[in-house]
């Protein structure tokens, strides 16, 4: 053939053609050439129609170099399009970028590493650009097959193995971003996309996985830190749970559920509580309790899995809820505790019946109870934990919410009857109990009566009464958390006689009118529970030591005159209950109560800075150490107590009279008639009805009156009186509850069962009647008073207190 007929055939091809021919070398390792490259890049912008003709030829001729294994060619041609596509931002690139994307599948389908290494960094450097114009007809969905099973590499030359992984890692943070921002993308959250990319991510994370998350922050780490695949795969799943919208992060965590499944993740917790705390440090804080709500949701779905796996879920949570205490996760305070709550019940169940579905048949799964117990404690933790993160009327409620739930044996039964028996019961009491002390923990109010309602204190004081010393022990660790609000908890750890309590360091506000409050409303009901846990024959040590905190705690958070006076009645009550043989306490407890009062006044009378009481204190004590060594704590509160065989002989100087105190306390301005009064636990309705409270007033009254009148303090007759007292007090209190429970019911009765006209003509007589008679006020429900002049006045009564006839009521 004729030169120059090839010449005219050169000549004739088109100029894009010639341009892109220019740019390869006779000998692809002198590489790209440079000069030739500019004009053709000149050439794209200045007639950018040309582009997509530009592109199906270089991916023409890198086919066909791929083909005959031509690989520097392949290099130079992905090279050039790098070059063109950083370049061109016209309208015309959409075309363009068909092409390119071909040429990278074509590499990304080679067998050869390096081949898929050059589409995959190609690839990144794409999908950096903005592109100007939008596409409606691209898809990624190959790319995120390819990537994802790049991560999954298992070449057999470790080296190349790690490059192809992070090509893999790479290409699916560059299709992350190319697309999660573009509304024309198909939706790279959806399922289908995200159960191929997280697993993929997973995998490599797990690979080199380390005790602790480097930081609790993406990092923006130089291109030299970028060796590890596990740093590059935390960064890539970082970046993909940041842009993650509210309606994404279902999608996005769900796969790692199903990861932490499938490969029993969940037992090891270390990997399973990484992986969700780059969760939740990733994610906007606002999302937070997306995630919860997922985990809770979990953990029910795994509520018949092995204690392990329930356990690793769990601490996952623990972990979960102390992040988002930043965020917002209001919406599910309440769904979390009925969860954990739900856990805690049925792992109490599992124990104990031994199977899952209750039945004492041999299952396939064996329940192990020490497993179980360590779930349970994981609960507890956890409860505590999510709880120190609320606010505190948010906390007010958990303690109410989690109270509901405690069961009472003989009462009610707030959770489901399970199968489980009493023991069971206790269980779960003693379970809720300690979730309790985990959310009172650290609880600090400026008002405790609004924080601390009757709802919650009086079921809590009630389990105080309970005969098991553990349940008894949980409410007094529960009363300590409330009202200690200064951390002066642990100054009285330990009882002990201390001679200057300046070296605790107490600290002392004075008492706001809304503690007063409190304390007039709830303080008997306290002293009488103090006063009652010491007489239980089953307390301990701890028991003691115990209450002794929160005698002291009373007298330095809440104590103003008042307090101090009946908390020091309290005391010497305390010396009269380890005297007394009537109860039948054995020697420890005696000998325990009586030190437990020495310690106490000790500190009280410190407190009251009052010289003549300390001096009395002082010297009781000096008699007890040379001759009564066992009635004071040193002795008792040890290892091994020094204890006698019999307390017979507690007379004389040994024990701390109350004419003394009185008269002491008298002479600087205390109330000396109610110091002279001996104290006797009274059973505070509190719990009746509001009309119940006002019939009982009287009774009470007689009855301090009755004190008052008993002159000798350890007579034998005042016992029998005030046993007298208590016997017909309560009696009086059942009479009355059945007459109004009875009242009650024909009154319902009648409403339920009478004829309409009766009852219209009864209300009507009723209202008739009312106006009718003359304007005056009620009568008093406490009879008439007498003014000052000894004329007797009536007394007029508060709305709220009136009594209205049945039907007036509604």
């Amino acid at each position: 053939v004729p030169t120059w007929v090839c010449g005219c055939c050169g000549a004739l091809r088109p100029r894009y053609k010639r341009l892109v021919d220019n740019i390869f070398p006779e000998d692809p390792e002198d590489g790209l050439v440079k000069a030739n490259m500019e004009k053709l890049t000149f050439y794209a912008l200045s007639a950018p129609e040309k582009l997509d003709r530009i592109g199906a030829y270089l991916s023409e001729r890198l086919s066909r170099d791929v083909a005959r294994h031509r690989y520097g060619y392949v290099c130079i041609a992905m090279e050039a399009l790098d070059q063109l596509l950083m370049a061109c931002h016209c309208q015309s690139i959409n075309l363009f970028v068909e092409s390119f994307l071909k040429m990278v599948r074509k590499l990304l389908e080679s067998d050869k590493p390096s081949l898929q290494i050059l589409g995959t960094n190609s690839f990144v450097k794409f999908a950096n650009i903005e592109e100007d114009t939008p596409s409606y007809h691209r898809s990624y969905d190959f790319f995120v097959s390819r990537f994802s099973e790049m991560c999954h590499s298992s070449y057999e030359d470790p080296d190349i193995r790690t490059k192809i992984r992070m090509a893999g890692i790479k290409g699916l943070q560059g299709v992350v971003r190319k697309t999660v921002n573009d509304e024309l993308q198909a939706n790279i959250w959806d399922p289908q996309h995200m159960d191929k990319i997280v697993p993929s991510l997973l995998f490599n994370l797990q690979s080199g996985e380390r005790t602790e998350s480097r930081s609790p922050s993406p990092l923006q780490a130089s291109e030299k830190e970028k060796e590890s695949p596990v740093e590059l795969t935390e960064r890539c799943f970082r970046e993909l749970l940041g842009r993650a919208a509210y309606g994404n992060i279902k999608n996005a965590v769900t796969p790692v559920l199903m990861h932490l499944d499938n490969h029993s993740l969940w037992e090891g917790k270390t990997f399973a509580v990484r992986c969700f705390k780059i969760i939740m440090y990733s994610i906007q804080s606002q999302h937070s309790h997306l995630v919860i709500q997922q985990l809770l949701g979990h953990l029910d779905a795994n509520s018949k899995n092995s204690a392990t796996v329930r356990a690793g879920i769990v601490e996952v949570l623990l972990e979960a809820a102390a992040i988002a205490a930043s965020g917002s996760v209001g919406p599910t305070v309440l769904e979390v505790f009925n969860t954990l709550l739900r856990q805690l019940r049925l792992s109490v169940d599992y124990e104990l019946t031994g199977s899952y579905d209750g039945s004492t048949n041999i299952g396939t799964k064996i329940i192990k109870a020490h497993e179980e117990r360590q779930l349970q404690e994981a609960v507890i933790r956890t409860i505590g934990s999510f709880a120190n993160t609320l606010p505190t009327y948010q906390r007010s409620e958990v303690m109410l919410f989690i109270m509901g739930k405690i069961p009472v044996p003989g009462v009610h039964l707030a959770l489901p009857s399970t199968g489980s028996g009493p023991e069971g019961t206790r269980m779960i009491q003693i379970m809720l109990l300690k979730s309790l002390v985990q959310v009172t923990a650290g609880f600090q109010t400026t008002n405790m009566l609004t924080a601390l309602p009757s709802s919650f204190l009086e079921p809590l004081l009630s389990f105080s009464l309970t005969e098991d010393p553990e349940v008894r022990l949980l409410v007094l660790q529960i009363l300590l958390s409330l009202i200690d609000r200064h951390d002066n908890r642990p100054k009285f750890s330990n009882i002990s006689i201390i001679s200057d309590i300046s070296v605790l360091k107490l600290k002392v506000d004075k008492c706001s009118r809304q503690d007063n409050l409190f304390m007039k409303k709830h303080g008997q009901q306290l002293y009488r529970h103090i006063y009652l846990g010491c007489k239980e024959q089953s307390s301990g040590r701890q028991h003691y030591e115990t209450l002794f905190a929160l005698l002291g705690l009373l007298s330095v958070e809440l104590a103003n005159e008042e307090v101090v006076v009946d908390l020091i009645r309290l005391a010497l009550a305390l010396q009269d209950l380890a005297l007394s043989t009537d109860e039948g306490l054995p020697v420890f407890n005696r000998c325990a109560v009586h030190a437990l009062a020495a310690a106490y006044l000790n500190l009280i009378c410190q407190l009251t800075t009052v010289p003549a009481f300390c001096q009395h204190i002082h010297e009781v004590i000096e008699v007890r150490q040379k001759e009564s060594p066992y009635l004071l704590p040193e002795d008792v509160f040890i290892e091994n107590p020094k204890l006698p065989s019999s307390l017979e002989k507690v007379e004389g100087d040994v024990l701390f009279l109350q004419s003394k105190i009185t008269e002491v306390l008298g002479g600087s301005g205390y109330n000396t008639d109610r110091l002279a009064t001996p104290y006797v636990p009274q059973n505070v309705c509190a719990l009746l009805p509001d009309e119940d409270r006002l019939s009982k007033r009287k009774s009470i009254g007689e009855t301090i009156s009755l004190q008052v009148e008993v002159e000798s303090r350890n007579s034998p007759e005042k016992e029998e009186v005030k046993k007298k007292m208590k016997y017909l007090q309560l009696m009086d209190s059942v009479g009355m509850e059945e007459q109004e429970r009875e009242r009650r019911r024909q009154v319902v009765e009648k409403f339920q069962k009478a004829p309409f006209e009766e009852i219209a003509a009864h209300s009507v007589t009723i209202a008739l009647f009312s106006f009718l008679l003359p304007s005056r006020p009620p009568p008093s429900p406490s009879g008439t008073i007498s003014s000052g002049y000894g004329q007797n006045q009536s007394r007029s009564v508060p709305i709220y207190e009136m009594k209205f006839p049945d039907l007036c009521v509604y």
